[in-house]
């Protein structure tokens, strides 16, 4: 791979101003496709779930036939918000404050004193619509109604994906985070493996975090990493014992949570350690009633990560998703952090309303890599504050991802681009 010229230089205001904080959530927010629920939030008629980011306020709902819709919310006679949190059986849409009403599919359902009203065209006032669509499990919205189609938005990733049969993965929980970081500082920490070598030196043994093949597509980026391989970084290697230990330190749940690892378990001949962690992960789908037999040894134990623009990040493991994702804060020095937690479940098993739970920085414990993560990032939007540093000095190589989410970002942020 050839040596770039020079780093690629972000300006510091990006994460810091609040006049780009204001072009984001007037030019970006409003416009791009973002993850908003899941479907196992809104499995039942009559459940609705309400997705926030920034001041914008959306409310998806199940509707009685089991269609999926999503509306602005907010009630048109005098801006008052019509739902919060999430729910179920839900019958009909009233605000609180002076009911007025709407059924599951927008339409206005009843007006009190509506003759005080005078001539009132009902198609004039049903709720504002916003696109929403699937990918697996994921829901997404769109407040553009103009928009492209989802899978045009996702491409390629939805075709990419297509191996993984992401609709077998069912939500588990979804954690919610604040920190005291730019919500892109956030989502850069999931952008690049670069500082493994930093904050997850614990991975070093087993993971190849250097020659692991990244893609930046137009819009979106992928990674592959490789698991049960030393890390060129430890120059003098690891032994098998200590690629064992370092793959359970942090994915032991993969292998049935030994801890302390303890000794390798005993390996067929000319088996290594690599080898036997796909094994083992073989058969502890097997007891989850899971067929893992169309799938490669590479697509069984290695990470396969995406960057969807513009503030999520699917971690795909063959039994598991993570997905993260960061939203704005109140403020450019404040986040949402919220990580959705999937697991792979046999096509005929039930399904359950996931968990969601807000924690705060101090106390969270969501895994030992994600902890050490979110320990960083309270660490990060101080030092960007200093006079002196003035802009984000990336490698195009080891920080790809993270340059094209500027590029994309100065595409959305252009008003030559509106079209």
């Amino acid at each position: 791979m050839p040596t770039p010229a020079e780093p690629v230089r972000i300006a510091v205001e990006r994460y810091v101003s609040p006049e780009w904080a204001a072009q984001e959530a007037d030019r970006l927010w409003p416009r791009v496709w973002q993850l908003a629920s899941t479907t196992d939030h809104l499995s039942k008629a009559g459940d609705f779930y309400e997705y926030i980011c920034g001041k914008l306020s959306v409310l998806i709902v199940r509707t009685q036939y089991g269609d999926l819709r999503a509306y602005q919310n907010v009630c048109l006679h005098r801006g008052n918000e019509l739902c919060s949190g999430s729910g179920t059986d839900l019958q009909e849409i009233r605000c609180s404050y002076h009911r007025w009403c709407w059924d599951l599919d927008g339409k206005l359902k009843e007006i009190p004193s509506r003759r005080a009203f005078g001539v009132l065209d009902e198609d004039e006032f049903g709720l504002i619509p916003v696109l929403v669509d699937t990918w697996g499990s994921l829901v997404f919205i769109n407040l553009d109604l103009h928009a492209e189609p989802l899978i045009d938005f996702l491409s390629p990733i939805v075709e990419e994906t297509k191996w993984l049969r992401p609709e077998e993965y069912a939500t588990q929980a979804v954690v919610t985070i604040a920190l005291p970081c730019n919500w892109k500082s956030g989502i850069d920490a999931f952008s690049e493996t670069y500082h493994v070598q930093g904050i997850h030196r614990q991975m070093l043994a087993s993971t190849d975090d250097v020659n692991g093949p990244q893609i930046a597509w137009d819009r979106h980026g992928k990674l592959n990493q490789p698991y049960g391989i030393v890390s060129p970084r430890l120059r003098d290697g690891a032994s098998d014992q200590e690629i064992w230990d370092s793959f359970c330190a942090t994915q032991g749940e993969r292998v049935g949570k030994p801890s302390p690892p303890g000794p390798i378990p005993a390996r067929e001949p000319e088996e290594s350690v690599r080898d036997l962690i796909v094994r083992l992960i073989r058969s502890r789908g097997q007891e989850s009633d899971l067929d893992f037999s169309d799938f490669s040894d590479g697509q069984i134990i290695d990470l396969h990560q995406y960057n969807c623009f513009p503030n999520i990040s699917p971690v795909f493991l063959i039994e598991s998703v993570a997905v993260v994702r960061t939203r704005p804060g109140s403020t450019p020095d404040d986040c949402l952090i919220d990580l959705f937690f999937l697991k792979r479940i046999a096509l005929d098993a039930p399904r359950s309303q996931p968990l969601d739970v807000v924690i705060d920085a101090e106390s969270a414990d969501v895994g030992a890599v994600f902890n050490q993560d979110i320990a960083n990032l309270r660490k990060v939007q101080r030092g960007m504050h200093q006079p002196g540093f003035t802009h984000l000095s990336l490698s195009p190589i080891e920080e790809t991802r993270i340059c094209q989410l500027h590029r994309n970002l100065d595409h959305w942020l252009s008003p030559a681009n509106d079209d």
